[in-house]
């Protein structure tokens, strides 16, 4: 690929990041990439998403984590822009 298009689609990310949970810091963008990917994976592929948990409890756990962090700075910043309006 080239390089425009990495940047350009590495501010896209980012943006995206910032949009869900209110932070484009370079943590949670690789947060957000990680959240995403998984997250296809499990609705496109469940079966290969499953077998995945099954075979590495560690790593089902760190994506739960994930999500439950993702999901509970989304429902703040909802939270703050409500009260904001």
């Amino acid at each position: 690929m080239n390089s425009e298009f990495t940047t350009e689609f590495d501010g896209l990310v980012e943006k995206f990041a910032e949009l869900i949970t209110d932070s484009d810091s370079p943590d949670m963008v690789e947060k957000i990439k990680i959240w995403s990917i998984y997250n296809h994976i499990h609705k496109t592929m469940p079966a290969l998403a499953s077998h995945w948990n099954q075979t590495h409890p560690e790593g089902k756990a760190a994506i739960r984590g994930l999500y439950e962090e993702i999901r509970r700075l989304n429902m703040e910043l909802k939270a703050k822009n409500k009260s904001t309006d």
